[in-house]
């Protein structure tokens, strides 16, 4: 028997069944907003002066909900930046295979700054993030973490070159100069662009593209003759 305004059961099925979706979409909500008090925090008080107790109780959570979600204070301080590590490595795996591998990384990092923006303002405001790069330039202990993480990076990469390139990472060095000299390029322009007024993404994407560039020219000419 139906009692009156019960709905069928196919209708009371349907809440149960998408419970877990809420759960999981609470716990994204929960994450989010530990990543954006963390870094509203590193980049107004500095990362050193800002403890893990600071960002729970700013997220109005308790510690052990913190821990839940990120192993430690820099495990939060870089979890943008992995999710854009990786956008970035799919887009090296997904280039033709016809492609130089310098052209391929770059045209890779070319089509994917705008999937990674996306990317990034699912989890915290792009502005946000942008400014947080700031202050790694800035914090010895960020700096330290980014340069040992970017090292890593490219390690990952230069297996990438190496598979669509057919080589043996071991055996052959070239993989790993090419994402050295791509890496480098990167490095230099993080640093002259956090040092610079306009913090935005397009100042950043403009700045590495005239560096990217210059290489050819910098490692195969002549700067001599060039200037005369």
């Amino acid at each position: 028997m139906k009692v009156a305004g019960t709905p069928p059961p196919s209708e009371t099925a349907a809440p149960a069944a998408s419970r877990p979706g809420l759960r999981e979409l609470k716990k994204q909500r929960t994450r989010d907003l530990l990543l954006r008090s963390a870094l509203e925090l590193f980049t107004e008080r500095g990362y050193e002066e800002t403890t893990v107790d600071d960002i729970a109780e700013a997220a109005d959570v308790s510690q052990r909900t913190f821990f839940r979600y990120f192993a430690s204070k820099e495990d939060a301080a870089f979890f943008v930046a992995r999710l854009a590590e990786s956008h970035f490595v799919e887009a090296v795996l997904a280039r033709p295979p016809e492609e130089a591998p310098l052209d391929a990384l770059r045209l890779a990092l070319t089509e994917s700054w705008d999937t990674i923006g996306e990317a990034v303002e699912q989890l915290v405001p792009l502005e946000l993030h942008m400014r947080f790069y700031r202050v790694i330039e800035s914090t010895p202990a960020l700096l330290a973490a980014h340069l040992r993480r970017a090292t890593e990076l490219e390690e990952q990469i230069a297996r990438v070159v190496a598979a669509r390139e057919g080589l043996d990472l071991e055996t052959d060095p070239r993989p790993r100069v090419v994402v050295a000299v791509f890496g480098a390029v990167m490095r230099v322009t993080e640093r002259i662009w956090s040092a610079r007024d306009d913090a935005g993404l397009a100042a950043l994407r403009d700045l590495t593209a005239a560096y990217l560039d210059q290489v050819a020219p910098a490692l195969t000419g002549d700067w001599q003759r060039s200037e005369t």
